[in-house]
Formats: structure tokens, C-alpha cells, sequence
């Protein structure tokens, strides 16, 4: 509708057919259907991404109270040599919440928006571009989070660190793939070019 209404002349946008109705009622009452459908599809995304990005919240606001390393007496890495993991797990644990909490407000921001029909021009899309990337990094960044501890914990055996180092790349992969082609679509559609390739 926005497409068209750029190229046709301003008076043709109030002009009125033989039932009184404008284009733009005219779209509406045609397009209700679908505009359901959309609400349905989107606040079911919505409700399953903030799921899961409560779910990194609360695990990773209970890591950031339980520091690995700290304890000197256990076995672990000496004590000149814990500090930069150590930070660096408290860095990406900072990072994580951020990027989680994000995610949630963009997502909840969703399923609480009025669905009208100028929300899905440009609105409730660029929630849930935001979401999701937001989502991509906490997730990311729990992951690398989880790495550490290993690393600390058991910095003795490499090969087992290796093996989980290749399982948090292969999780982080797999959530690129299943959100991919949602995203791309989502970007080209709302800050692409337009579905009339005019000069």
C-alpha cells in the first residue's frame, strides 16, 4: 500500500468508489485476513523468543553469583593465572544480561504493541530485528561464558575443552540457521528497496 500511494497522484488517495470507500479502506477491507494471520505468527515468535531469552536471563544472573576459580584451596588454575579469566567470564556474564534483557523488552514490547495496521509497516519489524539479534548475542556470549568455566575448570585436559569449544560452535551455528532467513527477510523487507524497482 505504502508502494503504491509514493507513485499515484495525491487527490487519487481521497478519491472515493461507488461504495464511498478510499484505496486505503479499500486494502484494509481486503487485507484483514491477513493482517490476523500476521498478529498470529508474530506474537507467537515473540512469546517463543522471550521463553527463551528469560531462560538465558535467569542462568545467567545466577552464574554471575557463582565465580568459578575463586575458591584457592580446590585444584585449579594458580592464582596469577585466574584473574584474566576470571574477568573475562564476569565481562561476558555483564555482556550476556545486557543483550538477554534486550531481548525480552523488544519481545514483550510485541506482544503488548496494538497490532494496527502502521505497527507492521515498520514498527513491530524493527522489535523483532533488534530482538533477535539481541537474542543471537546473549546467547553467543552465555556460551562463551560457559566455555570459561571449563577452561578453568578443567584446563588439565584440552582435549575435553576442545570438544565442548566445538559444541558451543555448533549450538551458536544452529541458531544462525534457524533465524537466518527470518532476519534477512525481515531487513530487506522493512529498510530494503521497494517491491517496484523504479527510478
Amino acid at each position: 500500500m505504502q508502494e503504491v500511494e509514493k507513485m499515484v497522484h495525491p487527490k487519487a488517495k481521497e478519491s472515493t468508489n461507488k461504495k464511498g470507500l478510499t484505496p486505503r479502506q479499500v486494502f484494509t477491507r481486503n487485507h484483514e485476513n491477513l493482517m490476523e494471520k500476521g498478529e498470529k505468527r508474530t506474537k507467537d515468535t515473540a512469546t517463543s523468543c522471550t521463553v527463551v531469552a528469560a531462560f538465558v536471563v535467569t542462568i545467567i544472573f545466577a552464574a554471575a553469583f557463582t565465580i568459578p576459580g575463586r575458591d584457592d584451596n580446590k585444584n585449579g588454575l594458580p592464582i596469577s593465572k585466574k584473574t584474566e579469566p576470571v574477568d573475562f567470564f564476569m565481562i561476558c556474564d555483564g555482556l550476556s544480561l545486557c543483550f538477554s534483557t534486550v531481548s525480552v523488552s523488544m519481545f514483550l514490547g510485541i506482544l503488548t504493541s496494538r497490532y494496527s495496521e502502521d505497527d507492521f509497516l515498520e514498527k513491530l519489524p524493527r522489535q523483532m530485528i533488534i530482538g533477535l539479534i539481541s537474542l543471537f548475542c546473549a546467547i553467543t556470549t552465555m556460551l562463551a561464558v560457559f566455555l570459561i568455566v571449563i577452561l578453568i575448570e578443567l584446563h588439565t585436559r584440552l582435549c575435553t575443552v576442545y570438544a565442548f569449544g566445538c559444541l558451543a560452535f555448533a549450538i551458536a551455528t544452529l541458531f544462525i540457521v534457524v533465524i537466518f532467513r527470518l532476519l534477512v527477510g525481515m531487513i530487506r523487507s522493512t529498510y530494503g528497496r521497494g517491491i517496484f524497482d523504479r527510478n
